[in-house]
């Protein structure tokens, strides 16, 4: 038995991969599309691959009545906490592809697929980023100091990134990291420090010539560690991780924070 999957956003620049990589795979069927534009053509046609039986609507609420396993939201962080709670509200499991929520959007969600008996996963869809995320979660517990860089194309809509939120929030469970100088007795714009993200300083640059970009720094008296991800433009590397959840996502209740999660689990 496969499973069943909308796509929300799967025209887009990441949406449009992952629905490829769906197609491709023989244990997952595309059962709905939604894409602001191209709405009535067929997803197979419009991907250049023929048709594939699953015709594109403009609507989240329209595609929701067609029986399906797992939602897909590669959408905008405007919408992606609406479409996720309509989804699971449907007993729907949720991957989350899009950035820009937050702890508390996170917790809402948690609750609500609770609630329906369903999961919940958000996170960067890179097997790359996850070892990251995991490499740096690791350094944390040994050294003290530590800040998260995050780079991105000048226009992106979140600030933190997604990724980078993401990280310093599990950098700052595993341990508040020192800060040296009390921000309170710093001489200049306090914001010349960054936003503080669970204790966390996260220092956001926003600027041409970058796609995404998140380090993870960490310093000791007279030596410093950076563990980096970086992505290019193609949206080819979160096909995996996409496949990997969709598979995963309907054994699993309640929310997963990070492709790690499921690579590694609690390790």
């Amino acid at each position: 038995m496969t499973v069943r999957i909308i796509v929300a956003g799967a025209t887009g620049w990441t949406g449009a991969a992952v629905t490829r990589g769906i197609l491709d795979a023989d244990d997952l069927t595309l059962v709905g599309a939604v894409a602001r534009r191209s709405t009535g053509d067929d997803i197979g046609t419009h991907l250049g691959r023929g048709p594939v039986g699953v015709t594109i609507v403009g609507s989240v609420d329209e595609a929701l009545e067609t029986p399906a396993d797992v939602f897909v939201d590669l959408t905008t962080p405007a919408l992606v906490k609406g479409h996720c709670l309509s989804a699971i509200d449907k007993g729907l499991a949720v991957l989350v592809g899009t950035s820009g929520l937050t702890a508390a959007d996170f917790a809402d969600l948690d609750t609500a697929a609770r609630q329906q008996g369903v999961g919940v996963f958000t996170g960067n869809l890179s097997l790359t980023a996850a070892l990251m995320q995991h490499c740096a979660l690791l350094a944390a517990k040994h050294v003290p100091e530590f800040e998260v860089l995050d780079y991105s194309w000048a226009d992106k809509e979140d600030v933190p990134s997604g990724t980078a939120r993401g990280l310093a929030e599990k950098l700052g469970d595993v341990r508040q990291p020192l800060v040296g100088r009390d921000p309170s007795t710093i001489h200049g714009p306090i914001d010349g420090r960054g936003a503080e993200v669970n204790g966390v300083r996260v220092h956001s640059i926003r600027m041409s010539g970058f796609t995404l970009r998140c380090e993870a720094v960490f310093g000791m008296e007279g030596e410093r560690l950076v563990i980096a991800h970086e992505a290019g433009q193609s949206a080819d590397p979160y096909v995996y991780g996409a496949v990997l959840v969709a598979r995963r996502i309907g054994q699993v209740t309640g929310f997963v924070n990070g492709l790690d999660q499921l690579l590694f689990g609690d390790d």
